[in-house]
């Protein structure tokens, strides 16, 4: 999982092999619907807008969720046929889950715990009703320790969920390997049961298994990360792979792997998209996934019609300049149209 600078052309033609050697049933852009096997008719999407930062550094990325609407997501997803469970919905701030101030909320290394546990509760909460009650759960972020509640929260409904992850970060650092603290990079072991009894956690208890998550567009790993990645057999693939197969056949691998009849929670980071496309993130990586490739993996969850939840994260609309900015968060509405059927 070695950062890999990429090249249009080399993709292209992996691309191109890829149809040759891996065909696939993907639909025409002029077919119907596909229909949705674990969602209740009409299709309906519950859009939770979580308005949080304290994962990680950077202030504005609370601000992700707000603007993704102002720009007009949600009108697009009704012209995509698909109900809104709440037209309106709530942007949460979350100020009443934090400490008392001149309080510490520190455990060991990781900042912020308490403040981050209480709010991934309270995602989790909503993701698990919203799947209860056979919608969509989108949740739009807000940065990645949220990811904590919404595959907490899937995986309370449906037992056998694949996570496909999508980002240049595994995410998986433990409370003992974290050199940062920020709980952004370490959702991922809090899922699998890895990071041990951490104050303040008792709600979240092991719920995916290592088979059942598969990485896409890697290529900002540390060294124990990738440690824990080897040692529990956990499925990734990184740029490298992206370039060598082509985006078609990485994707295939990936569903084949998780499962094309069980349920899927698509959880991604924009941070997984060259810099060039998606600039106003608060941890870019060059070398990353292009345009094409991000909402090819979105039109191919959709195709599976196993589909019951999906986040968009870490997008940070103070970072940068105005194009910057709205760059990124119009391609991340155009993301969620394509997981939704675009």
């Amino acid at each position: 999982m070695t950062p890999a600078l990429t090249s249009s052309a080399s993709r292209i033609n992996a691309a191109a092999r890829s149809a040759l050697t891996h065909p696939h049933d993907d639909k025409d852009i002029v077919d119907e619907p596909v229909p949705q096997r674990f969602l209740r008719k009409p299709l309906t999407v519950n859009v939770i807008g979580a308005c949080f930062s304290g994962g990680q550094p950077h202030s504005g990325v609370d601000m992700g969720p707000e603007m993704l609407v102002k720009h007009g997501l949600l009108r697009q997803l009704s012209e995509l046929g698909w109900q809104l469970e709440n037209e309106k919905p709530n942007f949460h701030k979350y100020d009443q889950y934090k400490d008392e101030p001149g309080m510490t909320d520190r455990v060991g290394r990781l900042k912020n715990a308490r403040y981050v546990s209480r709010v991934a509760q309270s995602i989790f909460q909503s993701v698990q009703m919203s799947c209860s009650l056979g919608n969509l759960a989108l949740t739009l972020g807000g940065d990645h320790s949220l990811a904590m509640g919404t595959v907490a929260g899937s995986c309370a409904v449906y037992k056998d969920v694949g996570v496909l992850w999508i980002d240049a970060h595994a995410d998986i650092n433990t409370p003992a390997t974290t050199t940062s603290g920020n709980l952004h990079g370490c959702p991922v072991s809090f899922l699998l049961g890895l990071a041990g009894h951490v104050e303040g956690f008792e709600w979240l208890q092991p719920c995916l298994r290592p088979s059942r998550i598969c990485y896409i567009g890697l290529r900002d790993v540390d060294q124990a990360e990738k440690r824990i990645l080897r040692d529990h057999g956990i499925r990734a693939y990184s740029m490298h792979e992206v370039d060598r197969w082509g985006i078609g056949a990485v994707v295939d691998r990936a569903l084949d792997y998780l499962g094309r009849s069980t349920p899927l929670h698509v959880s991604f980071d924009v941070d997984a998209l060259d810099p060039s496309v998606a600039p106003a993130t608060g941890t870019p990586v060059r070398g990353g996934l292009t345009f094409r490739e991000g909402h090819y993996i979105m039109e191919a969850a959709y195709q599976t019609g196993c589909l019951v939840a999906v986040d968009l994260m870490e997008v940070n609309p103070t970072l940068g300049n105005h194009k910057a900015m709205t760059e990124t968060v119009e391609i991340g509405c155009s993301l969620v149209r394509s997981a939704l059927g675009e």
